[in-house]
C-alpha cells in the first residue's frame, strides 16, 4: 500500500468512490456537496431551516439561564429517565403473518452529546421484545464535524438492539457516517425500500434521507416500486414531509426530529418544535388524509442535556389489523 493510501486527500476519494457506488453518484455529489456548504451555518440552504446548536454561544447560554432558575439539575436527571411508550396502529388490510408485529423506534438519540444518557437507553431497550427496530435519525452531537464519538455511540446501540435495524439519517448526520453504520449492520434507506417478509405475507418498509435541513427526501425513489395494495410504513427523520407522504399513499409514517419541544411549559406545551408542521404533529400518535403517523420526543437532547416537562422515551408500535 502505497504512502498516499493513508492521506486525508485519498480517504476522502476513497469515500466519495464507495457512496456514489451505494447511493448513486447524484445523490452522493448532492448530500456531500450541501454538506461541505452548509456546514455550522445557522440557517439551512432555504434559509428557513433553523440549526440553534450551531448558535456557538447558545449551549452555554441556555444552560446558564436554567442553573439561575434552579431547573438544570432536575432537566438533566429528566433527561437520562427514560420512558416505554406502547403505541398501536390499527391497519385494515394487515396481513395475517403481521398481526401483533412489534416495531422498536428510535430517534434523535445524540449519543455523543451525554454518556448517562446513552447507557440509559441501552439499559432500557436490552430487556425490551420486539420484531424489528427503526431509527430515524439524528444520531449525531453536532450537524458538522468529526463522526467518530458518534460513530463508536452508534457501535454500542447496534450491539443492544436484536435482530435486524432499519434506520434514515437525520439533519444532524453527515452521508460519510453511512459505509460505517451499513459495516456495523444497520440497513440505511437512502430513498430505498426493504421488503419485510413472514411466509407469503409481506411490508413494504420506505425511508427517505433528511428532508428538514438538506431537503435530500425523494419519496417517488422510495415508493414507486410498492404494490399499489401493499401495506406501506415510511421512516422520516422529520414529520415536515406528512402531507406529501400521504398523498403518496403510505399508510404508517414514523418521525422524530422534534424531541417534543425538550423544552415544554407544563402540560407538554412545547416552546419551539423546529418543524413546519401543524403542533398536533408534534409528538406522539396523529392522523392525516388517511394515514397514521407517530412523532417520536427521542432519547436523546440536543444543544443542552436537559428536559423539562417533556420526558424522553423508546417507543414499540405494535401492528393489529382489528378493530378498536
Amino acid at each position: 500500500m502505497t504512502a498516499r493510501a493513508h492521506t486525508p486527500e485519498y480517504q476522502d476519494e476513497l469515500l466519495e468512490y464507495r457512496l456514489s457506488l451505494r447511493l448513486g453518484p447524484v445523490h452522493a455529489r448532492q448530500r456531500l456537496g450541501i454538506e461541505r456548504e452548509a456546514e455550522a451555518k445557522v440557517f439551512g440552504p432555504d434559509q428557513r431551516s433553523f440549526h440553534l446548536e450551531n448558535i456557538t454561544s447558545a449551549p452555554r447560554f441556555i444552560s446558564t439561564c436554567l442553573k439561575l432558575a434552579g431547573l438544570f439539575r432536575r432537566g438533566q436527571a429528566n433527561s437520562r429517565r427514560l420512558d416505554v411508550v406502547h403505541n398501536r396502529f390499527h391497519i385494515t388490510g394487515l396481513p395475517a403473518a403481521f398481526e401483533g408485529y412489534r416495531i422498536l423506534q428510535l430517534t434523535d438519540l445524540h449519543v455523543d452529546m451525554d454518556e448517562a444518557n446513552l447507557q440509559a437507553v441501552i439499559n432500557r431497550i436490552e430487556p425490551l421484545q420486539y420484531d424489528l427496530c427503526v431509527l430515524t435519525g439524528d444520531y449525531r452531537r453536532r450537524t458538522w464535524g468529526p463522526i467518530d464519538d458518534a460513530m463508536e455511540g452508534m457501535a454500542r446501540i447496534r450491539d443492544a438492539i436484536k435482530g435486524k435495524a432499519y434506520a434514515v439519517l437525520g439533519n444532524h448526520d453527515s452521508v460519510r457516517m453511512v459505509p460505517g453504520l451499513e459495516d456495523m449492520g444497520y440497513h440505511l434507506l437512502m430513498n430505498e425500500h426493504a421488503i419485510l417478509q413472514r411466509g407469503d405475507d409481506r411490508l413494504y418498509l420506505a425511508g427517505v434521507d433528511d428532508a428538514h435541513f438538506y431537503k435530500v427526501h425523494n419519496l417517488h425513489k422510495a415508493g414507486d416500486d410498492i404494490p399499489p395494495a401493499g401495506i406501506s410504513l415510511l421512516l422520516s427523520h422529520t414529520p415536515e414531509i406528512w402531507r406529501e407522504a400521504a398523498h403518496a399513499g403510505y399508510d404508517v409514517f414514523l418521525c422524530g426530529h422534534t424531541h417534543g419541544g425538550q423544552i415544554c411549559l407544563p402540560g407538554r406545551v412545547a416552546v419551539t418544535l423546529d418543524a413546519d408542521c401543524p403542533r398536533e404533529l408534534g409528538r406522539g400518535y396523529w392522523r392525516r388524509n388517511g394515514m397514521q403517523g407517530y412523532t417520536s420526543p427521542g432519547s436523546g437532547t440536543s444543544v443542552v442535556n436537559v428536559r423539562l416537562n417533556c420526558p424522553p422515551e423508546v417507543t414499540l408500535h405494535t401492528l393489529t389489523g382489528s378493530p378498536d
